[in-house]
This record gives structure tokens, sequence and C-alpha cells, in this order.
């Protein structure tokens, strides 16, 4: 029975570590991609600005993504 328990929250814990490291690998991809179009959209080339236009494949999602997050995480907070 202890054996059990102990190995169930080990899952749990190792879980729950597992998903704020990849939320915090996803924030970071967003803030580079981020950065990458502001960079790319200032460009007076037009590969360049539509370089920029592209990364909006990426970036759309993440943005949804970091939105969840956020929204998990304040209704966390409140409860």
């Amino acid at each position: 029975m202890i054996s059990t328990v102990t190995s169930s929250t080990v899952s749990t814990v190792t879980t729950a570590v597992l998903a704020s490291s990849v939320a915090l690998v996803g924030i970071l991809i967003l803030l580079s991609l981020l950065v990458q179009k502001e960079l790319a959209s200032t460009a007076a080339a037009a590969r360049w600005r539509k370089f920029g236009r592209v990364l909006n494949i990426a970036i759309v999602p993440l943005l949804f993504a970091f939105g969840l997050m956020m929204v998990t995480k304040i209704v966390a907070a409140l409860q």
C-alpha cells in the first residue's frame, strides 16, 4: 500500500515539474519569435518583411497556449 502511494506521489510531482518546464520552454520560444518578428518587420528588404509574416504561423498558436497558461494560473490563484 505504501509503495503504491509513494509511486503515485512521485509520478504526480514529476508530471508537475515536467509541465512547468515545458511551459517555460514555450514562453522562451514565444519571446524569441516575437523579437525575430520585430527585427524582421523593421528591415528594408521585402524578403525579411515576408519572413516576419511567416513567423505568425508559429507565434499565434504559442500566444493561445500562453493565454491558456495564464488563465489557468489565475484561476488556481483565485481558488
